[in-house]
């Protein structure tokens, strides 16, 4: 016995291509990130790649999993779309059967469980999952929305102001972080329209240092998916919205 906790678990046996059988690169869901403004949490997202390739700049990476709490995902999107399928139908499953929403901490809790149990696709490197959690208790007119993510095992951690996962996340939350200690307002006191701009502006920021963030151009009419958590429930901040929120801010 040497101790090796990881050379005991069960292995997946992964079917092998042939020695002269195409490389094909795993598709990605990069780039997310939620942060506290003053009217709840705005959460965004953009591109999915393949490698070097992009494969979509329109994926939907912020997954509503019930009226008040949803799920960004960065990793792999199958996983973390059945994920966010299994998700939706427990909660859904609760709040019929027994009458009542699920509690914030046991939403929490179902997503540390499901990233537990994929813990062999997460050990081979084929289903890695690491997203970000937003949401606030349904039952609660007063309550905050809280900021969680996670690490590919499944532990969680709040995040107190904002939270980034995927190749982009350093360079948005270092603009967070600088912003948090000398902007003028900071994330956490900006109104919708203006954390729905910076929102933007952190991804066009991502995109000069990391290839797989991109996919935002104001100028033609091409903006991120972005979401507002807060006690009322989840609103998309749709194209139109976003636009008008820009030209409003270069005024």
């Amino acid at each position: 016995m040497n101790g090796d906790f990881l050379a005991l678990l069960p292995k997946t046996v992964i079917p092998q291509a042939g020695s002269n059988a195409p490389s094909v690169p795993p598709l990605h869901a990069t780039t997310v990130f939620a942060f506290h403004c003053a009217d709840g949490v705005i959460a965004g997202d953009h591109r999915a790649t393949a490698g070097n390739i992009v494969f979509s700049d329109k994926t939907e990476k912020i997954l509503e999993l019930d009226s008040h709490s949803l799920m960004a995902i960065a990793g792999s999107p199958a996983t973390a779309f059945e994920m966010g399928r299994m998700l939706q139908t427990s909660f859904e499953y609760y709040r019929r059967s027994q009458f009542q929403p699920m509690s914030l901490p046991a939403k929490i809790r179902a997503l540390s469980q499901l990233l537990r149990n994929n813990l062999a696709g997460t050990i081979q490197g084929f289903g890695v999952v690491a997203p970000i959690f937003a949401g606030v208790e349904a039952n609660d007119p007063s309550a905050k929305p809280q900021i969680y993510f996670y690490d590919p095992l499944g532990a969680q951690f709040e995040a107190t102001n904002y939270a980034g996962s995927g190749s982009g996340s350093g360079s948005i939350k270092s603009v967070l972080s600088f912003l948090e200690r000398w902007g003028q307002p900071k994330p956490a006191e900006m109104s919708v329209s203006q954390a729905t701009v910076l929102a933007n502006r952190l991804l066009m920021t991502a995109a000069e240092f990391d290839t797989a963030t991109g996919g935002v151009h104001p100028e033609k009419k091409l903006f991120a998916t972005i979401k507002l958590v807060a006690p009322a429930g989840i609103r998309s901040i749709s194209v139109a919205e976003q636009e008008q929120f820009w030209k409003e801010s270069m005024q």
